[in-house]
């Protein structure tokens, strides 16, 4: 733990020297990564549980792809409870926000992770970049995203069933509207048009459909059944079809394939028309802004050294999209206990945060073959979480 201290104090000055060359905002891309030094795991793949204290939310520079650097090192706490996806950067990449899910307390002698209520707000035009305002939530937000227009965000609330509603001015982001769901929502997304939300309900197995009409966020009682604990939703960049991770085992691997249910969400009312085998454990999920490939980061167990299904390395299944058409065509090993995984907005580039070894998996992508570059970019911590700037 101490080497990492030595880090995070470089980086701290390295911030320093170079923040006056980095005017008001960050070069484009960056993105936005949550460590988590709160949890590890014993052999068996049982929580170990360590005091808060030591998260940290980076900013990183991605103007060289396979050479990213860190810019900014803000001591938030953070939590790998939950999809990788408790963070987002709104359109311009002048905010950001992270959902504080967990929180670690004493009780007696011993640790426990109680539901924390927390949203960061994080200014990107500050240099280096800066806390703001922290607001409060519902309970456990978990995944959370930023509308396309940026003046809306949709945060669920896993602790308590329910979605509440931000609106964005700026760094001005306020609590607008909660909208109750039957039970727990693991993450939120919206559609591109900005009309419509996906709400993943781990627990039901379903996708619920929301309508957003200006301000206004209604649960319409259209609901999906996808495959076993979905965890995640993208979209792609036309709207046509939605992709769901179907983790399987409600948060991990337990040794069985699992899926990725594909919705068609120009139906009327939207459906789920098929689904596609993946491996052992998906949770992070990232589409290509070009919206022809997927990448679903695959745990594979690589976190229970003591079950029969382990692998040291987790892996990415590559899913084709042509139109409503979605073929798994590669799966690629990556780190121990993948993520977050992401595309650069270019689609040229796949990082995929590895929780266990500590650092990104940086892959290119040629059409619609991905290849590991061999690169790897470490981080002062484990990374638990990451999103891309537009």
């Amino acid at each position: 733990m101490s080497g990492n201290r030595s880090i995070s104090l470089s980086l701290g000055a390295a911030i320093l020297l170079c923040s006056s060359s980095l005017n008001l905002a960050y070069a484009k891309p960056f993105m936005i990564v949550g460590t988590d030094e709160k949890v590890l795991w014993d052999d068996d793949g049982k929580t170990v549980l360590s005091p808060p204290g030591k998260d940290s939310v980076l900013i990183v520079d991605l103007a060289n792809p396979e050479s990213p650097k860190i810019v900014a090192t803000l001591p938030l706490k953070n939590s790998v409870v939950g999809p990788p996806v408790n963070l987002d950067i709104d359109p311009s990449g002048s905010v950001a926000l992270v959902a504080d899910s967990v929180d670690i307390v004493k009780d007696g002698d011993t640790l426990k992770q109680v539901p924390d209520n927390k949203v960061y707000i994080i200014d990107l035009k500050a240099s280096p970049a800066k806390l703001t305002a922290t607001i409060t939530v519902g309970k456990q937000p978990s995944g959370l995203s930023i509308s396309p227009s940026g003046k809306m965000a949709l945060v669920a609330n896993r602790g308590d069933n329910s979605i509440s509603v931000l609106s964005i001015n700026g760094t001005d982001v306020k609590v607008t509207d909660t909208v109750a769901m039957p039970d727990s929502v693991a993450h939120v997304v919206f559609t591109p048009d900005g009309k419509r939300a996906l709400a993943v309900r781990f627990p039901a197995h379903k996708v619920s459909v929301l309508d957003i009409a200006g301000e206004k966020v209604t649960y319409n009682k259209v609901d999906l059944p996808t495959g076993q604990w979905p965890y995640n939703v993208v979209v792609t960049p036309n709207g046509k079809i939605a992709l769901t991770s179907d983790n399987g085992g409600a948060g991990s691997s337990d040794g069985s394939v699992d899926t990725t249910s594909v919705i068609d969400l120009e139906a009327n009312p939207p459906r789920v028309i098929d689904r596609v085998v993946v491996g052992d454990g998906p949770e992070g999920l990232a589409m290509s802004p070009k919206g022809n490939l997927a990448v679903a980061a695959i745990l594979r167990g690589s976190n229970m050294k003591n079950a029969f299904f382990y692998q040291k390395n987790g892996s990415l299944s590559v899913l084709k999209i042509d139109g409503r058409k979605v073929t798994k065509t590669q799966d690629i090993d990556v780190g121990g206990l993948p993520e977050a995984v992401l595309f650069t907005p270019d689609g040229k580039y796949i990082l995929a945060g590895n929780f266990l070894t500590q650092d990104f998996s940086i892959l290119k992508v040629n059409g619609t073959k991905v290849t590991d570059t061999g690169k790897r970019f470490k981080v002062p911590g484990h990374p638990a979480s990451a999103r891309m700037g537009h």
